[in-house]
């Protein structure tokens, strides 16, 4: 059985044991009905692992149900409607309303009725949502909350990603927050310490990221632009990077043997690499204090 670098690549990234066997389990052709007995899962690790390869995009495609072209335009009698019934929206409006502390007017009602009506998305998976959203802004160094635009065009996301369990939702929240600490230790690795990415800044470096790279290895390229130009380059620091994803350089060691000129003294090549090194302890170090 032959699985795929980038595949391979993705388990490793996830670090769960529980995924990994059941992508070995379906890779070898057995069979989901019969997964949980045949790798003593219970039911609750086996929609965790599941849920986890969905996020990762190595789970079997299955077809999303269709959703009207528009979403329908919502009338404060629409609300007021739906607030009779008891549970559901009327919950997850009080959880949305303590999460973001405030009272949502009556536009971000209809934003937040869209959600759980159109989208179809259950209440406590919005909520989670939510608490994404927040959790990611804060991340990012933010000290506003999200506004519920930005929650609804995150919902889209998750909708497309077919996200629509507790169990998907915390796979994708651990997943996504996890690469955003990522994202900030690769900003301190590129001594951008004195702003925040800007969007297209960011989608590069988990691009990066996505390719199977470590702020180790992206340290090295940054110490490579340096040297070469003088100055910090997105371009070339992306050129370097994509040169050695396509030759399947992702780690030191695999850069430091198959991207070094014949001849070069091995003191000479190593220099530079091990100033990556030190530089990515720093910032690892700066960031636990």
């Amino acid at each position: 059985m032959t699985i795929p670098e980038s595949d391979w690549r993705k388990l490793l990234g996830a670090a769960s044991g529980d995924s990994a066997l059941l992508y070995l389990y379906l890779r070898a052709g057995g069979d989901l009905e019969h997964g949980e007995t045949a790798l003593r899962f219970s039911r609750s690790r086996m929609e965790c692992a599941a849920a986890s390869l969905k996020q990762m995009g190595l789970w079997p495609d299955a077809p999303k149900p269709l959703r009207p072209a528009e979403p329908p335009t919502y009338t404060e009698a629409d609300l007021i409607q739906e607030m009779k019934k008891p549970g559901g929206f009327n919950q997850l409006l009080g959880e949305a309303q303590r999460r973001l502390g405030k009272v949502l007017s009556t536009e971000e009602l209809k934003v937040l009725l869209s959600l759980y009506d159109y989208l179809g998305l259950p209440a406590e998976v919005i909520s989670l949502l939510i608490s994404y959203c927040i959790q990611r802004a804060k991340a990012k160094g933010s000290s506003r909350l999200p506004s519920m635009r930005t929650i609804e065009r995150e919902a889209y996301r998750w909708a497309d990603l077919g996200i629509d369990t507790m169990e998907e939702a915390a796979a994708h929240m651990q997943m996504e927050l996890e690469k955003q600490s990522q994202v900030n230790v690769i900003r301190r690795v590129l001594q951008l310490t004195d702003r925040r990415l800007a969007p297209g800044e960011e989608k590069l470096v988990r691009q990066w990221l996505d390719w199977g790279f470590s702020p180790e290895e992206i340290a090295m390229a940054y110490d490579r632009t340096c040297l070469k130009t003088g100055v910090f380059s997105w371009k070339y620091i992306n050129s370097i990077l994509h040169s050695w994803h396509q030759q399947g350089l992702h780690t030191v060691a695999a850069i430091e043997a198959g991207d070094k000129a014949p001849g070069k003294p091995a003191a000479q090549a190593q220099q530079p690499n091990q100033w990556a090194r030190d530089a990515v302890e720093r910032m690892m170090r700066d960031q636990e204090e």
